[in-house]
Parts: C-alpha cells; sequence; structure tokens
C-alpha cells in the first residue's frame, strides 16, 4: 500500500522544482531510473506523461495572460514537431543503452551551462 508514496512525493518535488524554472521532467527521469529501479523507456513515458499536462496548463495561462509570440510560434510548431518524429524514431530504431552516454554527456554539458550563466548573472 505504501509502494506509491515515495513516487507520489518525487513527482510532487520535481513539479516544484519545474515551476522554480530547474529541469523537473529531466530531474523525475533520473530519479526514476537511478533511485526508484525503473527501466529508462518506462521512465521516459512516465516523463512524458507528467510533461504533457503541466505543458498544457502553462500554455493556457500564456495565453491568457498574452505571453505568447505567435510569430515565434509560427516558426517553432513545424521544427518541433519534425525533431519530434525524428528522435522517437531514432529512440526506437536505436539501443537504448547507446543513447545513455550521450544523453548523460548532453545534461552534464547543459548543468554545466546553466551554472556558468547563474555566475554571469550575479555580477
Amino acid at each position: 500500500m505504501m509502494q506509491w508514496v515515495i513516487p507520489v512525493l518525487v513527482g510532487f518535488g520535481t513539479g516544484i522544482l519545474s515551476a522554480w524554472g530547474v529541469g523537473g521532467g529531466t530531474l523525475l527521469l533520473l530519479i526514476m531510473t537511478l533511485f526508484l529501479g525503473v527501466d529508462q523507456v518506462t521512465a521516459q513515458g512516465i516523463n512524458l506523461l507528467y510533461f504533457l499536462p503541466t505543458a498544457g496548463a502553462a500554455l493556457l495561462f500564456h495565453r491568457k495572460n498574452n505571453l505568447l509570440d505567435k510569430q515565434v510560434i509560427r516558426h517553432a510548431v513545424p521544427a518541433g514537431v519534425l525533431s519530434a518524429a525524428a528522435a522517437a524514431w531514432l529512440a526506437t530504431a536505436v539501443d537504448t543503452a547507446f543513447l545513455r552516454k550521450p544523453f548523460g554527456l548532453f545534461l552534464l554539458i547543459t548543468g554545466i551551462g546553466m551554472l556558468r550563466q547563474k555566475k554571469g548573472q550575479k555580477k
């Protein structure tokens, strides 16, 4: 019965971090695979399900507050759809073990870039 408590707390915590601008979905992925024993493919599926309602709510609030740049959306959506389709095909065509190291390297580089950016903003 208590097996659901830790995953719910993790989801709640990463949701709060997401609201603060920290990559909650990425943290959720890492926690599920490294600490909760969820295989990577399942964790990615859960991460997508986690993202959809939060992205939808954010889109509604941004639209309500007139914060959407329609010109940017017109250019970003087609590129995003094509990139997502290509990435989905690649993710199913390539062994997940092959993708782990590049993904880890991407996270490391992104984290370092964010840390360097934060230091530059404090000056």
